[in-house]
């Protein structure tokens, strides 16, 4: 009887891991079979079995002819996957903020890693280790590959919406359209490349000529260990979440995946079938959230419309797994939350209009949605926050990093330690410095290891050329920078915008509050009477009451009345 084992893919490597466009054809599962071919040729020169900047730089740039912006790029990406603690992250961003140039940075990261035996001895401080395993590196590069558009697929209509291709969805979407979310795809993505990755972490003497298994092939303990990147598991329905490589050396599954004692290693065919059959749905991912989790009563529904807001998170929760919120179609009003359920969070937004949404707790991740004429504050995001397909939306958050596909006027006021991404399909893009707090802000950015330098917001980085040229984005003028103030009272220390605002931004705020000054003084001095300063204050809230609702803060401002958000909801 086969052994009660149940195997899951991992959310993180997709969500988080495959950039959401489609990878280089120097990617491709050919390119990277001859290069993990190369990296265990070259042991000796820093490729095997830790792989270091300088040597990957070589690999991407002269071998798979990648620029060096977008080597870095995918080193940087597979690193903010691994759970390093907050002091690291913090440890790695002073290092990169005392660089003063590209060299000089350039130099840091070519010799971050563990220190010397000798510095060692010496006590001297470790630099920040950006070696990483060049088999765990190659698995997440075949992962980018989720995003890849087959031309074959499109013609015959598997890349659109039909019966087959549906999946339980808060949102009514096709499975198709969100492959980084979409725990569906990622199953069916394993079950179709498991042959092709388990052969990237084959060892040499196990390949033939063409880098392909024989029959006979061994897959190491060590690859295993690997293959764990990607998938994980329970025994029966425990709710006790194990390593791959946990399961697979249970002694009641070896007659299944072909471990042997003597050899220290697994049978490839029996292997593959193993996992194969045990391959399940994520019990922890997107469609275990939309068909059984907790509903949250978040959100008023709006009478006079037939959009239903639904928010829904995770009922299983584990310490080795992040939560899950999904959020949808939150029309016309104003949520505030700072609360557990989100902390350490991936969130979800979909289809929210005309609302403004305050997030104001740590969180894993934020994906923002066809959304229109909303305004998101989120709380510090420790790894992405994707903004796709949206509308004159506002953004205004410190995050880890920022990308950006197929919007339209939409505006950034972003702290971030990485170039923005701009991804395909945007248009009229603005980006402004980060520009509020709240006071537990800076609490929670230590929880999540987000510095205030280096701040990269005004630096984005045009990913896909077919995006058109740089003109698809711009800095928001200072003429057009206003301050925004988080309107609930919570605990904390937090009293002003960490790492203050750029000098043009904070002359114009100066000047404005200069002309209020001189402004109040010239009422003053008026001599008016009693009643013309009576008259004189119904005119002034008159323009002020026009200007509300001509610019739509009106509506802001009355869905802060009670019961829909006081500042007790922020705490809920």
């Amino acid at each position: 009887a086969a052994a009660p084992v149940r195997l899951w893919v991992k959310t993180e490597p997709f969500l988080l891991g495959a950039l959401p466009v489609p990878p280089p054809a120097r990617l491709a599962p050919h390119y990277l079979r001859k290069m993990a071919a190369y990296v265990r040729a070259r042991a000796a020169e820093g490729c095997f079995p830790r792989l270091s900047w300088p040597r990957w730089r070589h690999i991407a740039c002269g071998k798979l002819q990648l620029g060096r912006g977008l080597a870095w790029l995918y080193f940087e990406l597979f690193h903010s996957l691994l759970r390093r603690d907050p002091p690291c992250r913090l440890e790695w961003a002073e290092a990169e903020a005392a660089c003063a140039s590209v060299d000089e940075l350039e130099r840091q990261r070519s010799k971050a890693g563990a220190p010397s035996r000798a510095g060692r001895a010496r006590g001297s401080p470790a630099q920040p280790n950006l070696s990483l395993s060049p088999l765990l590196f190659l698995l997440f590069l075949y992962v980018q590959q989720v995003n890849k558009v087959s031309l074959r697929r499109s013609l015959i209509g598997e890349e659109w919406p039909s019966p087959r291709t549906k999946s339980p969805s808060l949102t009514g979407k096709s499975a198709s359209e969100n492959k980084n979310w979409n725990d569906q795809d990622h199953r069916a993505f394993m079950q179709s490349h498991l042959s092709d990755m388990l052969e990237l972490l084959l060892e040499p003497e196990q390949l033939t000529a063409s880098f392909h298994s024989a029959h006979g092939s061994l897959v190491s303990y060590e690859a295993v260990c690997a293959l764990g990147f990607l998938i994980e598991g329970s025994v029966n329905k425990s709710r006790t979440v194990h390593p791959l490589h946990e399961l697979a050396l249970w002694h009641a599954c070896h007659g299944q995946n072909g471990y042997s004692e003597i050899s220290k290693a697994f049978s490839f065919p029996k292997l593959e079938r193993w996992l194969r059959s045990c391959l399940t749905t994520n019990p922890f991912g997107m469609t275990a959230c939309l068909k059984s989790g907790k509903k949250l009563a978040w959100a008023q529904q709006v009478e006079g419309t037939t959009r239903r807001a639904k928010i829904a998170c995770n009922t299983r929760v584990v310490p080795e797994v992040f939560p899950m919120v999904i959020m949808s179609q939150v029309y016309k009003q104003t949520l505030a939350k700072s609360s557990d359920t989100l902390v350490g969070a991936h969130v979800r937004i979909h289809r929210c209009n005309e609302s403004f949404i305050y997030l104001l707790s740590p969180l894993r991740s934020v994906t923002i949605e066809k959304c229109r004429n909303s305004t998101f504050v989120l709380g510090p995001v420790q790894a992405s926050v994707h903004v796709h397909s949206c509308d004159n939306v506002r953004v205004i958050v410190v995050c880890h990093r920022l990308s950006l596909s197929s919007t339209t006027g939409c505006t950034f006021y972003i702290l971030t330690p990485t170039q923005p991404l701009i991804l395909s399909g945007n248009q009229a893009v603005s980006f402004a410095p980060f520009h509020t707090h709240y006071p537990m802000l800076e609490d929670h950015m230590a929880q999540v290891g987000l510095a205030t330098l280096p701040n990269y917001w005004d630096s984005p980085m045009l990913v896909c050329k077919e995006s058109g040229d740089a003109s698809v984005s711009r800095l928001l003028p200072p003429s057009d920078f206003y301050t925004f103030v988080i309107p609930f009272e919570m605990e904390g220390d937090t009293t002003e915008t960490p790492g203050g605002l750029p000098h043009a931004y904070q002359k114009v705020l100066s000047q404005r509050e200069q002309k209020v000054q001189i402004w109040q003084k010239t009422v003053k001095e008026a001599g008016l009477t009693k009643d013309q300063r009576k008259q004189f204050q119904m005119l002034v809230e008159k323009k002020f009451y026009d200007w509300l609702v001509q610019t739509g803060n009106r509506q802001q401002l009355d869905s802060l009345v009670p019961p829909a958000v006081g500042s007790k909801q922020a705490a809920g």
